[in-house]
């Protein structure tokens, strides 16, 4: 059986992959398994240049990269350049920090007596479960640090990024990663009760909620590392001292960007009743010169919808309740008018409230809700009232009244006076459903290994 791969920007089929089933995906088990300590054993400076020629082969080729990744997902070609581009940056900083972060630590050494070290083992055999919103991106947080630290990888595309997984794989591999140490599983829908069944080290996984619990109620039988990003409702407040033109410019960018798709896009907007008039006059303007159409025309900013019908049916669902609530649409709301493909006008719902699904449910796409509150203490335990808890923002001229705030704000990444942002040093993590352990910073290197303790007499 193969699965179609359709374009959501024009709703046509570009191409068809084989499917994985019980069978094949238990073969490509064993096979990995076969080659872990063969890659394991060739150390780490070889694992350190291969990887190298990997990232430099994405920088060559990142147009190819672009626009399969356009083509996959809808994204607008400027973005998904934007995306590989980025990527470099995190591939040069595991590659720096990789070889000190595993090496081994001699932790004491009383004379010629006693030695005690903490060795930094692989884990083995993980199971790589991607996303379609930033594959290369969400990807390669995982297998490139667990490929640099000795593990094989079975990795799994979303069924909507299958064409960008199998290039990321034919890149590997063609800068000198063994076939059989990372291997592509495609499969539809739910991540495959055959690949969780396999007898794997771990298992990291983006995705929805449902799926996650899931994958936990699966990997608990097992007792292997599991980590789980689960995605966010995350909030921004603007503050009474601040850039307000400023800070409406970029908190529309962090809502909008992708076409709203990020796990960390700004989902909802709290502001100081002082500048409330003036931050919703700015934040629409913005909205509006955003440019919707054809995602590889340079010049898009809003593409397609990636789940198509499926994410617009529950996007116009959210906003329709917003409206019967109360709501106020200033902008959007409606199906954009184009010629292929399933688009939403980015769409901005004031005078919003916690008792509407646009300011509880992860919305995904390009809606957001704005709510005017009277004082920091509001704004802050409206921020908390989440079962989320990826990032949250605030926008203030004074940065110790922003730390205040935030410090009471349940979130694993806190930003101020930025949002929607990402860096390879620090740890990505989330708190709540959002998810539990991490990837990136020299944490996210380490969790790729088990240590072992040595009592050396």
């Amino acid at each position: 059986m193969n699965i179609a791969v359709i374009n959501p920007a024009t709703g046509k089929n570009i191409g068809s992959v084989p499917a994985d089933d019980a069978g094949t995906i238990a073969k490509k088990y064993a096979a990995a398994r076969a080659a872990q300590p063969a890659w394991q054993a060739l150390g780490l400076t070889a694992r350190l240049g291969i990887i190298k020629k990997f990232r430099d082969r994405v920088e060559k080729d990142i147009e190819e990269a672009a626009l399969t990744l356009t083509r996959d997902t809808g994204k607008p070609i400027s973005q998904s350049r934007n995306e590989l581009k980025g990527l470099l940056g995190r591939f040069d900083f595991f590659l720096a920090e990789t070889e000190k972060t595993i090496a081994t630590e001699t932790v004491l050494r009383d004379g010629t007596a006693l030695v005690e070290e903490i060795e930094h083992e692989p884990l083995g055999v993980i199971a790589n479960i991607s996303a379609w919103n930033y594959p290369w991106f969400v990807g390669s947080n995982v297998y490139v640090p667990a490929l640099l630290s000795g593990n094989a990888v079975l990795y799994k595309p979303s069924e909507f990024a299958l064409l960008s997984g199998l290039t990321m794989a034919r890149y590997l591999h063609e800068s000198g990663v063994p076939a059989d140490v990372f291997q592509v599983i495609c499969v539809m829908g739910d991540v495959g009760a055959a690949l969780l069944a396999q007898p794997i080290d771990g298992i990291f996984f983006t995705g929805s909620v449902a799926t996650g619990r899931k994958i936990a109620e699966a990997a608990a039988k097992k007792f292997i590392k599991v980590q789980l990003e689960l995605g966010g409702k995350d909030p921004a407040y603007i503050t009474d001292d601040v850039d307000v033109k400023a800070a409406a410019e970029a908190t529309a960018d962090g809502a909008m960007y992708n076409t709203g798709q990020s796990c960390c896009s700004v989902e909802r907007i709290y502001v100081h009743e002082k500048v409330y008039d003036e931050f919703m006059r700015h934040f629409k303007a913005t909205v509006d010169s955003f440019k919707l159409g054809d995602p590889e025309n340079n010049e898009t900013y809003i593409g397609a919808l990636t789940r198509g019908k499926l994410a617009l049916d529950f996007l116009k669902g959210q906003i329709d309740d917003a409206v019967a609530k109360g709501g106020r649409i200033v902008c959007g709301g409606a199906q954009a008018n184009t010629a292929s493909g399933i688009y939403l006008a980015p769409t901005v719902v004031e005078q919003a409230n916690h008792e509407m699904a646009i300011m509880r449910e992860e919305s995904f796409g390009p809606v957001i809700g704005i709510m005017k509150v009277k004082d920091d203490g509001e704004a802050q335990k409206l921020m908390n009232d989440t079962e989320y808890g990826l990032t949250a923002a605030v926008y203030c001229r004074d940065q110790m009244r922003a730390k205040k705030i935030l410090s009471g704000v349940n979130a694993g990444s806190a930003y101020i006076n930025c949002c929607d942002r990402v860096s390879p040093r620090l740890p990505w993590s989330g708190r709540g459903v959002s998810g539990v352990g991490l990837t990136l910073s020299t944490y996210g290197i380490e969790t790729f290994t088990r240590p072992k303790a040595w009592h050396i007499k």
